[in-house]
């Protein structure tokens, strides 16, 4: 029965890869499939539940290592020689300081990805037991699929009402103002799950005038201190005292997590080049009435 929970972690691992990028809740996903699935993990009561806590964070560094390998050059300040040597033709950001040279719109960019984390940072440090304790349910994650779905669907609307066009067409036009109201928008995901840490910077990316590949890619930067933060944070708190079986799981599941991100990442990224973000609103409504009327008859608890 506990390697059997081994074998489980691979399906944690697909549901976190695909339900991290896609803006549907990572989070909600995971605590229903725990519901369903029941990850015990080779130890006793007691035990199971500092792993299962532990294991929802951090499974999401698989994820996290799919952003940094697939926009590696991108969030890589220190570029390599042929790079750096274009990078001090004139117009250019990069600038040499000894042997080092160093992409200052790169270094820009983290700047700006720091500053959304503060808001969510706070709050997680302040009252992350107790934010876990009240809301991390079956209804509030139903209720927050529908909410953010319904947002999706009213913000497409308007985007299309109103013929609206993007002020914020690059990584590059991003400003601490932007970012500053993302990391606002991240504090709804990070005290409601259901809410979809990408699904609320997305939102907000759109309501400020982001295009949609903009609104995509910043939130796939945010999610890498983000989630190294909050990971580190778990192994502060609960530590790293595991069984062998509980380790196995944590290895594989994160390992399944990164191979499935790459595809999906890839996958997001080409669809809305051409695509709005509607199919993932409707799905968001859908799921959220089939768990309420599941916690309803009693199905979910």
């Amino acid at each position: 029965m506990a390697w059997l929970d081994v074998l489980k972690s691979v399906l944690y691992g697909i549901v976190e890869g695909v339900t991290e990028w896609l803006p549907i809740s990572s989070t909600g996903h995971l605590l229903i499939l725990e519901r369903l699935v029941p990850f015990t993990a080779g130890g006793d009561a007691i035990s199971n539940q500092r792993f299962f806590s532990f294991f929802l964070i951090v499974i999401q560094l698989g994820a996290v290592l799919a952003v940094v390998v697939t926009f590696w050059r991108q969030l890589w300040p220190f570029p390599s020689r042929k790079r750096a040597a274009h990078l001090q033709e004139p117009g250019q950001a990069g600038k040499t300081s000894g042997f080092l040279t160093v992409d200052h719109g790169i270094l820009r960019l983290w700047v700006m990805i720091l500053i959304a984390c503060v808001p969510a940072a706070i709050i997680g440090l302040l009252f992350d037991d107790k934010i876990e304790a009240i809301f991390y349910n079956p209804w509030t994650v139903a209720v927050m699929l529908i909410l953010v779905g319904l947002a999706f669907l009213a913000i497409e609307f308007y985007i299309r009402w109103k013929q609206r066009q993007p002020s914020i067409r690059t990584i590059d036009q991003i400003d601490w103002r932007s970012a500053l109201l993302i990391g606002l928008f991240q504090v709804i995901a990070a005290v409601l799950p259901g809410t979809s840490r990408s699904g609320a910077t997305i939102v907000g990316g759109l309501l400020i005038g982001m295009s949609r590949p903009v609104a995509a890619s910043f939130t796939f930067f945010l999610a890498v201190p983000v989630m190294a933060g909050a990971s580190l944070l778990k192994i502060l708190k609960i530590g790293l005292d595991f069984n062998l079986v509980q380790w196995l799981s944590i290895l594989v599941g994160m390992g399944v997590a990164y191979l499935v991100s790459i595809l999906i990442i890839r996958f997001l990224l080409n669809y809305i080049r051409r695509h709005d973000f509607r199919i993932f609103a409707f799905y968001r409504i859908l799921l959220g009435a089939i768990l309420i009327t599941a916690a309803l008859v009693g199905l979910l608890r």
